[in-house]
């Protein structure tokens, strides 16, 4: 069980509602050096722990998302007259040359696209006036017309190994699986960078993310397991995360 000071402080982020950012994120910080050192001494779970871990991640992203975030001054929200405000230059402004709306975008911001492409030639055999063979006539030229799609598929692979019985000492030998599988079932990469990609860029609602994956797979995840990608995905790079900050 958690420390009663380690509740109460809980208590004062949830319920104090009129408390300025920095004060927030020192409560934060104060709670998560608590938690370390009742984790140091060993009186804490590995599931408490993990479910912390995982409580603590989404604080700082909700932290990040709505602390950060600041009303600019109008005369609509505020006594300012109209004639002395700013120029409002947030929104996107067209594309020259075209009449869409929004910023142009970076296709190499999303280049881990993988794209099967296939042509298909069809050949003439006959006129279609006359009838005259065309089999041994060269093509002059060709038209394409072309079609995009885009195919969810499940992919489920199956890694079988041998047990045998030694003959010799009648031991049971089984043969080692792949450092990827840990246990009876994983999920793959594709899966994981798909569930990240809603969850923390379009930031879809979990319990959407969960409904969505079971319409395309045939496979209920947990919640904690959704959450688990994202966690997983921070400690990979929190390392590089830690090493860019004293860069920049």
């Amino acid at each position: 069980m958690l420390s009663s000071n380690l509740q109460q402080r809980f208590k004062v982020i949830f319920l104090v509602s009129n408390v300025d950012k920095t004060t927030v994120r020192n409560e934060v910080s104060r709670i998560k050096a608590d938690f370390e050192q009742l984790c140091a001494s060993g009186k804490i779970t590995t599931e408490i722990k993990f479910l912390m871990n995982s409580m603590f991640m989404i604080m700082e992203l909700m932290l990040s998302i709505f602390l950060e975030k600041s009303t600019k001054k109008n005369n609509k929200n505020s006594s300012i007259p109209s004639s002395q405000t700013d120029k409002d230059e947030s929104a996107l402004k067209p594309v020259q040359g075209s009449n869409g709306k929004g910023k142009t975008e970076n296709p190499l911001t999303a280049n881990n696209t993988r794209t099967i492409e296939t042509v298909t030639t069809i050949e003439v055999y006959n006129c279609d006036r006359c009838g005259e063979d065309l089999n041994a006539t060269a093509s002059t030229e060709s038209e394409r017309r072309t079609k995009i799609d885009i195919v969810f598929e499940k992919v489920v692979e199956h890694v079988d190994v041998q047990i045998k019985q030694c003959p010799s000492c009648d031991s049971t030998v089984k043969a080692s699986f792949p450092a990827g599988l840990h246990g009876p079932l994983q999920y793959g990469d594709g899966l994981k960078a798909f569930v990240i990609n809603l969850l923390v860029c379009q930031m879809v609602a979990l319990n959407r993310v969960q409904k969505l994956v079971k319409s395309m797979m045939d496979v209920t995840l947990a919640e904690a397991s959704l959450l688990k990608f994202v966690w997983r995905l921070h400690q990979a790079l929190e390392e590089w995360e830690v090493s860019a900050k004293k860069h920049y």
